[in-house]
């Protein structure tokens, strides 16, 4: 087998072709879609063969995991984007607006509160997504489809943020395709251009809808061990 033929098979390689496939069937431009692989719970030696393989922008859910392992893989490798795609502590915000160049989950007013407090402290300026609870899930984080309106103006006039997208993470149980269309419906009234929506299993129908940013973990990586209850909300 050619080397060429090799790195066709890997699985990194494999979900770029489904984006660009994906790409071509919505016909949109492959370079409007940012693939976030996400590593959460595998460590450096998991990551380093996908950087190796071109892999830049990658996803995290905890700040305190992202702490331990992406200071040095960063130092080792350059032009990495991080991105936290987990719920985020107000008390968090800190170190959030220090490690990560996007936040997926902004959420209610208290973060919104830290986050601008911290940017304007840090002269960092995270990339934001509003994230939505489009099945008004109560383990769920997000913000209530009814209210992401009025928390995209509050977040913008009050607390000066610039909120760049939407991210929505459908309920396992019900058919995606109405929660992406009503996130891209939001974000389309709101001026947003960004959207984080879709994930391993169903990130070519996400952008079938105007996904920007496909958040992708098992795909790239493999199974996780089993998720906690706390995490089953942004489990990817």
């Amino acid at each position: 087998m050619s080397r060429a033929a090799h790195l066709i098979e890997t699985p990194l390689a494999k979900v770029r072709d489904e984006i660009a496939r994906a790409c071509a069937e919505a016909r949109r431009d492959p370079a409007g879609v940012t693939l976030v692989a996400v590593s959460k719970t595998f460590g450096t030696e998991a990551i380093e063969p996908v950087i190796a393989a071109g892999q830049r922008i990658f996803g995290e859910n905890r700040v305190q995991e992202a702490k331990t392992k992406w200071p040095a893989l960063k130092q080792r490798h350059g032009g990495i984007e991080l991105h936290l795609v987990g719920a985020l502590q107000s008390n968090k915000a800190k170190e959030a607006v220090a490690l990560f160049d996007a936040i997926h989950s902004v959420d209610r007013a208290s973060l919104a509160e830290a986050l601008a407090k911290e940017i304007a402290k840090q002269g960092r300026a995270p990339t934001l997504f509003v994230e939505v609870n489009t099945g008004g899930e109560a383990q769920k984080a997000g913000v209530l489809p009814e209210e992401t309106d009025a928390f995209i103006a509050a977040c913008r006039e009050r607390y000066g943020l610039t909120i760049a997208g939407l991210m929505c993470l459908p309920p396992v149980d019900e058919p995606p395709a109405p929660h992406f269309a009503l996130t891209a419906k939001i974000a389309r009234r709101n001026g947003l251009s960004l959207l984080s929506m879709g994930m391993s299993a169903d990130f070519p129908l996400a952008i079938a809808f105007g996904a920007t940013h496909v958040r992708v973990g098992t795909a790239i990586f493999g199974e996780r061990a089993r998720p906690t209850r706390q995490e089953l909300g942004h489990t990817l």
